[in-house]
């Protein structure tokens, strides 16, 4: 049987954020019923997009529930937490798909029955999307490969670490990234991995390329998990300092090693305002203020590194709740 794991915010946290955070006046005395369905509850990122949800939904007056299956290869996982979440009366579902295809039945599925449908951070195919939260991932993938081609000069040789071979993240940020690498004209992709979201087999699959491919002097890991495992094969390899390493996202094992050197730049997104637009724009969809809600929203993603992590408004991106 699958595990899913549900995770809600301290309850401390919600009344802290009810303290400093007026209801608005249109807001309906019984509550909507909301689920926000995500890919995992490990990484920090989620974590962010957790407490940006709890906000808009103390904001709101929403009954918000946040689950994710175990790990984020589990799309029929969230397949099953959809129809969970129809059968337990949600009104909206925000959702991040693991699979861009896999996911999109279930999805369907959920808005024929009545359901408004939020996608934020990884799309889903569906027709019966009314609004999206998120970076332009294929322009992501474009940034880590510019940090690349400013950092380091002559021939790039280029190793990319990959997840969620289905996911719509992993994907554009990979085009974006090839296509960069291609017209600067002086980068070549030697090695690709597929690996799992996590950092043990990031850290795996990484060490193994950088052995049989010693000529590597890129890597771009692109989610955090594999960011992290690969800043560990860096390390371990003792290629700090030859090496030039772009990860997506921020936790402190990425920011240490963003200072020591195993990492050069983290492609860093405002996940937090993922978590509160998507609540909110589910809030306005139910409250018939569509017209307010932006269907695209691109959510912010700055490039960061050793030389500007001590800038203010960096630091705020990487810690976003110190």
């Amino acid at each position: 049987m699958t595990k899913f794991i549900k995770r809600l915010l301290p309850a401390a946290l919600a009344l802290a954020l009810a303290g400093c955070a007026a209801l608005p006046q249109d807001a309906p005395t019984s509550r909507y019923k909301v689920a926000l369905i995500a890919k995992s509850t490990g990484p920090e990122f989620w974590n962010a997009v957790f407490t940006g949800a709890q906000a808009a939904a103390t904001e709101y007056n929403i009954e918000l529930t946040i689950t994710a299956p175990d790990n984020e290869e589990d799309f029929e996982g969230q397949n099953a937490l959809i129809e969970d979440a129809v059968a337990d009366g949600a009104k909206a579902i925000i959702f991040s798909a693991i699979d861009y295809e896999a996911n999109a039945a279930a999805i369907d599925a959920a808005a024929q029955a009545g359901v408004v449908i939020i996608n934020i951070d990884s799309q889903v195919n569906s027709g019966h999307v009314a609004a999206y939260i998120g970076v332009d991932n294929y322009g992501a993938g474009r940034m880590a490969a510019q940090s690349a081609l400013d950092g380091v000069p002559g021939q790039l040789n280029v190793g990319m670490i990959n997840y969620e071979v289905n996911g719509a993240n992993g994907r554009d940020r990979a085009a974006g990234a090839k296509d960069a690498f291609e017209q600067s004209g002086r980068a070549k992709i030697v090695a690709t991995a597929q690996t799992h979201p996590n950092a043990d087999d990031a850290r795996r699959d990484a060490l193994e390329m950088l052995r049989d491919h010693p000529e590597i002097n890129v890597l771009i890991a692109l989610n955090e998990p594999s960011g992290v495992g690969t800043a560990r094969a860096v390390h371990q390899m003792q290629r700090s300092d030859d090496l030039w390493l772009v990860a997506f996202d921020s936790n402190l094992e990425t920011v240490d090693a963003l200072q020591n050197g195993a990492v050069d730049a983290l492609v860093v997104q405002n996940s937090y305002s993922m978590g509160y637009f998507g609540v909110q724009s589910a809030y306005r969809l139910l409250a018939g203020q569509g017209s307010s809600v932006d269907t695209d929203n691109v959510a912010s993603a700055a490039v960061i590194t050793r030389d500007n992590m001590f800038a203010m408004d960096n630091q705020r991106e990487l810690f976003l709740f110190e």
